[in-house]
């Protein structure tokens, strides 16, 4: 018979499970320091020695890193998302924006439609909560709190879907964001009329949300990125008209 002894799970395996199960989920995320070795065997109730063999372990599968002086932190695993040769030819070539946004538009209308359908109670609490943030920071003059919270909110809709394999994607693709791989967000942001714009479509976002319309919500966030693409290959055109203007009046003051 296909039978053997059950044999009592370690508690350092029962430890990795949990941190790994976290990291999985998007809870602790990386760069994100763990509490000192005290605190931490206390909050899940092990020895410091059965806490300390599940931390090699995670250590031994890259998930965790140790910092000579600062502690143990969550790897930086999204970072190898992407080779170094790829974001270079990411960062180097202007089809890449158009693409990255495109992708986004058909990625984020799912997760906004999972996130109406499947998101919890408090998924939708934290997707509000930001927007409220939003609404705030939509009042300085200076737009760089409003394009952080904007990366943010989307952020939140893609947690709010509950699919771990896109959490990661995302996130991945909005680290590349941060670091102006693609575009600098804050160009966005940097006409009153168009941060008015974007505010109103992040408020119809969350209310097709917030009352659980899935096909609404997804409509609205690809009606929302469609815009963004459609403002940045403006911006582009209307750069690209500027340097030839330049050269024009260049050409013409030595003429004189």
């Amino acid at each position: 018979m296909p039978f053997r002894k059950v044999e009592p799970e370690k508690l350092s395996y029962s430890v990795v499970r949990q941190i790994e199960r976290l990291i999985l989920q998007g809870i602790l995320r990386p760069g994100e320091r763990l509490p000192a070795e005290r605190e931490l065997s206390e909050r899940l109730g092990v020895s410091r020695p059965s806490l300390r063999e599940a931390v090699a372990e995670l250590q031994e599968a890259g998930l965790l890193t140790a910092r000579a002086g600062a502690g143990i932190f969550v790897a930086e695993v999204l970072g190898s998302a992407f080779a170094p040769a790829l974001i270079q030819l990411f960062a180097s070539h202007e089809e890449a924006v158009f693409d990255y946004l495109d992708f986004r538009r058909d990625l984020e209308g799912l997760a906004a439609e999972r996130a109406a359908r499947l998101g919890s109670d408090t998924d939708l609490q934290v997707v509000d909560a930001i927007l409220s943030k939003m609404e705030a920071a939509h009042l300085k003059r200076d737009p760089a709190d409003e394009a952080r919270l904007d990366a943010e909110f989307h952020m939140a809709i893609i947690e709010a879907s509950h699919n771990v394999v896109m959490l990661h994607m995302m996130r991945s693709m909005f680290d590349l964001l941060r670091q102006g791989v693609f575009y600098n967000r804050q160009v966005m942001f940097k006409q009153r009329m168009t941060r008015d714009a974007l505010l109103d479509q992040h408020r119809a976002i969350n209310a097709a949300i917030q009352s659980r319309e899935p096909e609404a919500a997804r409509a609205v966030v690809e009606a929302h990125l469609s815009y963004v693409r459609q403002a940045l290959e403006d911006d582009l055109k209307a750069s690209r008209n500027e340097a030839v203007a330049q050269l024009r009046y260049e050409h013409e003051q030595a003429r004189r």
